[in-house]
């Protein structure tokens, strides 16, 4: 009877560590689901700061830099690296640089699709997406913390 006591009891752990794991698990994925909604929102206040910073864009309220702020995001993820990959040749005579102006077509290709949302000509979309990328730079470095 003792022995099966101090089997029940060593094997204890071992079902608990289970559980523990599964709770990690959503913890984390918890944690990251939060992460990208803030990080989501202080993209869209980044927009409304370039705005504020540079008379060449403009946003209309915090909604629509949301939905602004989303939509680059789309592009960034979806369009620009097919770009990169066609402009490959144009990149690489320029040193690199040409990826500033992919960057400025995607701001300005999101400023067409999203009302609110306006910038005044390339080279607005040029100025404004330097600005969104730095504090872009600024929002990973104090979420990664």
């Amino acid at each position: 009877m003792e022995r099966a006591r101090v089997q029940q009891r060593a094997s204890e752990p071992l079902t608990a560590a289970p559980q523990n794991r599964h709770l990690a698990h959503r913890l984390h994925a918890m944690l990251t689901g939060m992460k990208l909604i803030l990080k989501w929102l202080l993209s869209a206040a980044a927009l409304l700061g370039v705005a504020y910073i540079y008379s060449g864009v403009t946003v209309a309220s915090f909604g629509t830099a949301m939905i602004a702020a989303l939509l680059i995001g789309l592009l960034n993820m979806l369009v620009r690296p097919v770009l990169v990959v066609l402009t490959i040749p144009v990149t690489l005579i320029t040193l690199g640089l040409f990826l500033f102006v992919i960057n400025a077509l995607m701001f300005w290709a999101a400023s067409g699709l999203v009302g609110g949302f306006h910038v005044a000509g390339f080279w607005a979309a040029l100025i404004g997406s330097l600005i969104y990328s730095a504090l872009g730079v600024l929002i990973d470095a104090v979420l990664e913390r």
